[in-house]
Formats: structure tokens, sequence, C-alpha cells
């Protein structure tokens, strides 16, 4: 089977790839970066080099394949010219088209928890409008949606405040649940979906740990030597002030805030738990504390 992989040599196309090859499957990594070639090629894949938001190259590469990992590449949220609705819709589209014309029957695409909602989640939205966009195709394409939980990697924002403040703060936090995932447990989760026969649409959420925000910081704290570490909430209006003081553009800042509200309020993970996985993944909070830790002593 050949697959295709989007998403470069990203967090977690990097892992989905030496998965792949390792199991005997024919991989071709898409990436826009010329000097990501020789790296792709030594993972024993394929590299295309061009761009996703070219639907053109997209045909030209799918041609041929018969399934593909599909990924919206992060953006800034310092961008003054973002519109996160508008970047997903353009990159679903072109994905659309590419998959409409090459024949590819099998897709897994990268999602994320609270893509349920079309509203009330920040930059998720976007994740919305995805998967609104490949459920358009025709029915015979099989479809699996990717919910991964929040990325252990995000927590590293809190590293600045930690070392200015001694605190982790947003507009959640506290007791307020939240749930974490590694790239290399969604990796192992979307290699399992290319593996398993699929018909029609489906959701999988992906997560690593389930835990208060309180007992992440407990654990980071602890790691880090601060074992007092707090993870405080702070009224939605500061955390807006916060954010647009340190240069976000105020509509991306007001997008930020309306994600954390969300967590705060429960409706980001509200469809998680009604959808749960049946295992979570291997990677706990305690492992990610070690290379939070290294990252934090080297800043």
């Amino acid at each position: 089977m050949k697959i295709i992989v989007t998403g470069s040599l990203g967090h977690i196309s990097k892992p989905l790839t030496e998965a792949l090859v390792q199991k005997g499957y024919k991989v071709t990594v898409i990436s826009s970066n010329p000097d990501k070639q020789s790296a792709i090629q030594g993972l024993g894949a394929t590299a295309a080099i061009g761009s996703i938001q070219d639907a053109g190259f997209l045909v030209n590469t799918f041609r041929g394949a018969d399934a593909v990992y599909t990924m919206v590449p992060p953006v800034s949220y310092f961008d003054p010219t973002l519109d996160p609705i508008a970047y997903f819709r353009t990159i679903g589209n072109n994905y659309a088209q590419a998959i409409r014309q090459t024949g590819i029957k099998r897709v897994v695409n990268l999602s994320s928890w609270g893509a349920h909602l079309d509203k009330g989640n920040g930059g998720i939205a976007g994740a919305y409008h995805l998967e609104q966009i490949l459920n358009e195709l025709p029915d015979e394409v099989s479809i699996t949606h990717m919910r991964p939980t929040s990325f252990y990697y995000n927590l590293f924002s809190f590293v600045p405040a930690i070392k200015s403040a001694g605190i982790m703060a947003a507009n959640y936090g506290g007791e307020d649940r939240t749930v974490l995932v590694a790239p290399s447990d969604i990796a192992a989760a979307v290699t399992q979906e290319f593996e398993t026969p699929a018909v029609g649409r489906q959701v999988r959420y992906v997560a690593s740990d389930e835990l208060s925000c309180n007992e992440v910081a407990r654990i980071l704290g602890e790691t880090i030597g601060k074992p007092d570490l707090k993870w405080i909430v702070v009224p939605a209006e500061q955390m807006l002030n916060r954010l647009e003081a340190a240069g976000m553009p105020p509509h991306m800042a007001r997008s930020l805030v309306e994600l954390q509200a969300g967590h705060h309020s429960g409706i980001i993970a509200e469809d998680y738990y009604r959808n749960r996985p049946v295992a979570l993944g291997k990677v706990k909070t305690a492992d990610f504390a070690r290379e939070f830790a290294a990252a934090f002593h080297q800043k």
C-alpha cells in the first residue's frame, strides 16, 4: 500500500513515517522545505517537495496512492494576517480536490478535540470546517478524523511565566480537568488506523494522560525543582491584555482566550468524555516532565 504523509518531518509525521516504513508500506512525505529531502529519504520514504496550498501539486503527488494522512500545519498566533478558519478551509479544499481527482479511498485526518463545535472553541473552529469539507467526499472514501487532546509541548509556553513569576497562568487552570497527549502516541494511533479496515466517517480521540491542571503543575514543579508551582486561573480580560501586550494581534488574542475559556467551561472536552478512547497512550505527564525540565533549565 502506498501512503502519502503530509506534515513534513514534524512532531507527528516523523514518527508516523518511521512506523509505516518499518511495517513495509511505501511512503511519500510531503514537505515544503527542500532541505528536508535527504532526511526524508534517510527514513526510507520518498520526498515530495511542494506546498499543500498548491492544489495542482497535491493532485500530482496523490496520484497512484492508496491512502493519505492529512494535516494542517500549525501557524503563529502572532501573524497579523492570519484568518484561522480561512486557512483551514483553503487547505481542506485542496486536500478534497486532490482526493477526488486521484481516487484515494482511505483518509486519516488530523483534527482536534473541540472540533465537534463550530464556535466557542477559538482556532479549533478551523478543524471543524476541515472535517466538514472532507466529509463531503464521496461515500466510498473512508475517513477517520483523529482528534488528539492538548499537546504536551504546548506546556512549554508557560516557561517564561514560571521563570519570571513562579506560576503557570491562563484563563483556565486550577482544578479544571485537562487531557494531554504526546505526538508519538498520536502517530501510533494513526498507524493503527491505516492497518484497520474502515467504512464511512469515524472519529477517534487520542490522549495520553487525564488529570487536573494543578496535578500538571505539581508534576512539572517537582521535576524542575519548584515543588510549590501552581497553575492559577486569571480573568479572561486580564489574559487578553497580557497577550496583546506581548504583541499578539487582537483578533488572535481573542481567539486564544476563547479557546482557553472553552477549556475552563468544559465545552472543549465534552465530546471527548462522551467518546473517550478505550486506552490512553504510553507517554505520561511524568515522562514529559523530564523533557520540560531540560528545556526549562536550558533557557
